[in-house]
């Protein structure tokens, strides 16, 4: 349901198609439906923690290390840090540009000197459109798609010994988790620096609260 309320607001935003309101299932109608398909619908998600992150990157290739850095760090999504392009570093100031996601402006963010030095490192990709075979221009960390990371991140994690998380529990929600859980920076503080609407939909948007909560 949630992807198909997604569909329909896109539609009237972009269209002017008709605003359908799709009710979402309450408690009890969202057990009923999981024993019907066998099937949870809402399994906790583990974000990532420090030690997570050192393990992958040590296992990891320079790239593939500076963008789940660069994620845990900053709290971008996967689309914004793979969107990156050279232009989108300030080094003088520490700061990267990402682009307009999920009713946030583009906006420039704060990088540390050390991550700010990593993006530097990494000579810029030109990865190659998957429906059209064209290359695309240089990206910081070398992927086409938002969808790019998946087999390669598997790959690293098995290597690694460690579970296999996808982008955005090991970057966006392991960001607020360590803020919250274990530095103790208080939900409003951490869901403003992670460019979250309101603390609760930084709590609940990986369809739980952080662990430990």
């Amino acid at each position: 349901m949630t992807p198909a309320s997604a569909v329909i607001n896109n539609a009237h935003e972009l269209e002017g198609t008709p605003l359908i309101r799709v009710k979402p299932y309450d408690k009890f109608e969202r057990i009923a439906q999981d024993k019907r398909r066998g099937k949870t619908s809402r399994v906790e998600r583990k974000p990532a923690d420090k030690e997570w992150i050192e393990a992958f990157c040590r296992a990891a290739d320079p790239y593939n290390a500076a963008l789940v850095r660069f994620m845990f760090e900053t709290a971008a999504r996967i689309d914004q840090a793979v969107s990156l392009e050279p232009d989108d570093l300030r080094p003088h100031e520490n700061k990267v540009r990402v682009k307009a996601q999920k009713g946030h402006p583009e906006s420039w963010i704060t990088v540390s000197p050390q991550m700010m030095d990593e993006l530097l490192s990494l000579p810029p990709k030109r990865p190659k459109n998957r429906k059209t075979g064209k290359l695309m221009k240089a990206r910081v960390f070398g992927y086409g798609s938002s969808t790019g990371y998946n087999t390669r991140w598997k790959t690293i994690c098995q290597r690694a010994g460690i579970p296999y998380l996808s982008a955005h529990p090991a970057g966006r929600h392991g960001f607020f988790t360590e803020l919250v859980v274990r530095q103790g920076v208080d939900p409003v503080t951490a869901a403003k620096a992670g460019r979250w609407s309101d603390p609760f939909t930084a709590f609940y948007g990986c369809e739980g609260p952080p662990s430990g909560q």
